[in-house]
């Protein structure tokens, strides 16, 4: 059976907030496929004046069918995503594992990276699929469309891509996880065959996972109010000191660690009151 799809907000910006102007649902993959797909994640939204919705996203590739706009392929995102909700809409999407995308379709995937493509560009067979996926009235009728095209495309088991989505899943689920040589330890892997694990199948590298799981934890614990010290938590993700932390955070979030969490409060005040 599929792994039920986690909750977690992390690398939603502004959670709360943007739980105020759209809707978030996620479907677990289906037993064929969960080898490969993580999750999908539904988002539709009505609104009168627009909203920017802010992500840090995970180092994985995304498909999504857009109502209206038409079926995409989101490379792994290396800075801040930034979408206006507009008017009524809605987004199907489909959350690769990191490194699943590049096991199925064997593409080089960082030639892809910071890019949006036109699905039909990755499988040519995909012209009529958004219309097939928005033709269905329920998310688990569209998910069973996609898998059943996904399906036709699958390749046998690969012990790297295993390996990568291992080593992948121990970096997000564990925030001791800081550095490189850690990993490597661990793993028993020597340096050069992890990173050319990760060009081959991630697109990015693992000193780069590794800094964007953890800027993920330090924004979770930031949006929810569980840090007391600045500092600490600086030294707890592995940065050298607070002023790097803050550097990273506001350079790849937009704003410093102090002014997030400031922004964080405000907006549980107004959520809950």
């Amino acid at each position: 059976m599929p792994t039920e799809p986690t909750d977690s907000e992390k690398g939603i910006l502004h959670p709360r907030e943007q739980a105020r102007h759209r809707s978030l649902k996620r479907l677990a993959a289906g037993p064929r496929i969960d080898r490969f797909v993580e999750w999908y994640w539904i988002v539709e939204w009505d609104l009168r004046e627009p909203y920017v919705a802010e992500v840090l996203p995970y180092p994985s590739v995304n498909v999504t069918f857009e109502q209206p706009g038409g079926a995409f392929v989101n490379g792994v995102c290396t800075r801040k995503f930034e979408r206006e909700l507009t008017g009524r809409g809605r987004a199907f999407g489909v959350k690769f594992w990191a490194g699943g995308f590049g096991a199925v379709t064997g593409l080089d995937v960082g030639s892809f990276r910071d890019q949006v493509l036109p699905l039909r560009d990755v499988f040519d067979d995909a012209d009529r699929l958004a219309d097939l996926v928005f033709a269905e009235d329920s998310d688990l009728r569209r998910r069973a469309v996609f898998e059943a095209f996904l399906s036709d495309h699958l390749v046998d088991t690969d012990p790297s891509y295993e390996l990568v989505r291992t080593v992948i899943a121990a970096m997000g689920a564990d925030r001791t996880l800081t550095r490189v040589d850690q990993v490597t330890d661990r793993f028993d892997l020597p340096i050069r065959k992890l990173q050319r694990l990760f060009r081959r199948y991630v697109g990015v590298g693992p000193k780069w996972v590794l800094r964007r799981y953890r800027l993920h934890d330090g924004a979770d614990l930031l949006a929810r109010g569980e840090v007391a010290e600045l500092a600490d938590l600086a030294h707890a993700l592995g940065y050298f000191d607070q002023a790097h932390f803050s550097h990273e955070f506001k350079e790849q979030i937009g704003l410093t660690p102090a002014d997030y969490a400031t922004r964080a409060s405000i907006e549980r005040q107004t959520t809950y009151r």
